[in-house]
């Protein structure tokens, strides 16, 4: 039974340890487009190549077209990008379309070891918080690509943008604070005076675009009021038009494992959200291109929302909105991985200032709690391999039948009789294994979306949320040895060799997967194994060790005779 519990523990390690391959492969470039870069310089915007097309550039000698911007009336139009700098992003806006060229987050870095940028610079696509419009294509393709009338608020944290032809107007404001993630923007379209509809979009992408799991890890989301529920979609479910989810929504926008940018209406007006698909290049692409995800939010034709653009902090989401924690997926074993990473959080936060530490701390106690249920275990253990020479004896008398012979029920029947003779429960050694799987699992969930563990040092372990930046990884090797070691010091009740041998592959084997697994999951199994050696050592020196054995040990002979 221990070998079967093995055996599906390490299929389980098999499935967490393959599947992100499955997200790498991404479509191939198309054959004949070029990708034009993208260019910060004013007055020429890049040439769009996802699924929709974008207007053509706007030059001086340009003859506009329909739904293509017409040049600049003045030179005065024409704008260097505005940077807005706070102390936790620093943010570039263009007045052409009044939208965001890029948006940075000072206290995070992308896998280039880069200040992490949020938008996809390489998309060449209608940029960040330009507006959509379905029913109205051709004008949001103008507007999107049209120079804007730029005024900077007095405190420098804000800007607002006009753009008008005397028929059409466009209003935008963006308004930013000093030290938080939360801002404010609106948008408002209309046509001789009458409101039209529109939405905020944000396409291309979002997050950590320099892996090249981004498109896996993406995906838009809303929490819907009345359901009580967080929904999500990814860009697989993105269909051509896009439909439209709509209701008495907490907030909508778009994340990934780490990084989420939500609008929060500040109203009770229905909130509408588009799931968005684009067909484009990004950062950890390598020259490929893949579908990247998308949303356009709106709360009305005149726009007002709060702003959350930052990391998935669980601390930050719920002081923005309770309902906002939830964005964190820690998956089905929630009820194991989120009590598990607040405390570790706390301790960390608290007391220790060290997520590796405080894992260590929450695994010893972890263990210390469960040392009850592990001490019947180890009684369990004692007792079997008492019972081994009686065993043995009536493996002997059996030991030429064929498995599909009626008399193996038989040698069955006598162990189990002498394992109830003895009180010895023959699943008690599987038991604490299956207790250890849930935890085993729900760490593997944490460290995967816990923003908190993205980066954490310990010692020389540089992040970790990722395997080892070594050549040769440490933590995986002195787990192999204490596994070893935790062998030779766990009672074998079993002799069959086959077996044995399967036993003594497991640290080899195990250390191979957890050779590609986060640093903290390894870091927490190797406290595991060394706080199990302890316990298994205060045990064998115990009076404990030695009442279980001579429970279950024959009676002596008395000259000659029983």
């Amino acid at each position: 039974m221990e070998i079967r519990l093995l055996l599906a523990f390490l299929l389980m390690g098999a499935v967490m340890f393959v599947t992100p391959y499955f997200f790498k492969s991404v479509a191939p470039p198309p054959p004949a487009a070029k990708m034009t870069p993208t260019v910060e310089a004013p007055g020429v915007p890049p040439a769009p190549t996802g699924t929709e097309a974008a207007p053509a550039p706007a030059v001086a000698d340009a003859t506009p077209s329909a739904g293509v911007p017409a040049a600049p009336a003045t030179p005065q139009q024409v704008q260097p990008n505005l940077t807005i700098d706070t102390d936790v992003y620093r943010i570039s806006l263009s007045n052409q379309g009044g939208t965001v060229r890029s948006w940075v987050l000072k206290k995070a870095q992308g896998n280039d070891g880069k200040p992490l940028d949020l938008v996809n610079t390489a998309a060449g696509l209608d940029w960040p918080f330009s507006l959509y419009m379905p029913e109205h294509d051709a004008l949001a393709k103008k507007v999107n690509w049209a120079w804007h009338t730029q005024t900077i608020d007095p405190d420098g944290l804000g800007v607002s943008y006009i753009y008008s032809d005397g028929h059409t107007t466009v209003r935008k404001a963006f308004h930013f604070q000093k030290n938080s993630y939360l801002s404010q923007v609106s948008a408002e379209v209309s046509i001789d005076g009458n409101p039209v509809p529109n939405m905020i979009e944000w396409r291309g992408g979002f997050g950590d675009l320099t892996i090249s799991t981004a498109p896996a890890d993406e995906l838009t989301l809303y929490y819907d009021l009345a359901a009580n529920k967080l929904q999500t979609q990814t860009a697989r479910n993105a269909k051509d038009p896009p439909a439209i989810a709509s209701g008495n929504f907490s907030f909508a926008g778009l994340g990934d494992k780490y990084f989420a940018a939500v609008f929060l209406p500040e109203g009770d007006s229905v909130v509408q959200e588009a799931t968005l698909a684009d067909t484009v290049r990004f950062p950890g692409g390598e020259d490929k291109t893949a579908k990247l995800i998308g949303a356009a939010v709106s709360d009305g034709p005149e726009n007002r929302f709060k702003l959350f653009v930052g990391p998935k902090d669980v601390d930050l989401l719920k002081k923005v909105d309770p309902k906002l924690e939830q964005v964190v997926d820690f998956g089905w074993l929630s009820v194991i991985a989120k009590p598990l990473f607040l405390i570790v959080n706390w301790f960390n936060d608290n007391a220790i200032h060290n997520f590796g530490w405080s894992i260590i701390v929450v695994t010893i106690a972890l263990n210390m709690i469960l040392f009850p249920i592990k001490l019947t275990n180890f009684k369990s253990m004692r007792k079997m391999q008492a019972l081994k020479p009686q065993i043995d004896a009536i493996n002997a008398r059996y030991k030429n039948l064929k498995l599909t012979d009626p008399k193996k029920g038989e040698q069955n029947a006598e162990v189990m009789d002498l394992y109830k003779k003895y009180g010895v429960n023959p699943m008690g050694g599987c038991f604490p294994m299956l207790i250890q799987i849930p935890f085993f699992f729900a760490f593997y969930r944490v460290f995967t979306v816990s923003v908190e563990m993205r980066g954490a040092p310990w010692l020389w372990v540089t992040d970790l949320s990722q395997p080892e930046h070594l050549p040769i990884k440490i933590l995986p090797l002195v787990m192999i040895g204490s596994q070893f070691l935790m062998q030779k010091l766990t009672p074998q009740p079993n002799a069959d060799p086959n077996q044995q041998k399967m036993m003594y592959l497991m640290p080899l084997i195990f250390g191979y997967m957890f050779y590609w697994f986060a640093s903290g999951l390894v870091l927490y199994y190797l406290t595991s194994n060394l706080v199990q050696m302890g316990q298994q050592w205060f045990f064998n020196h115990t009076q404990a060790a030695v009442e279980a054995a001579e429970s279950v040990a024959p009676p002596k002979k008395k000259n000659g005779r029983k």
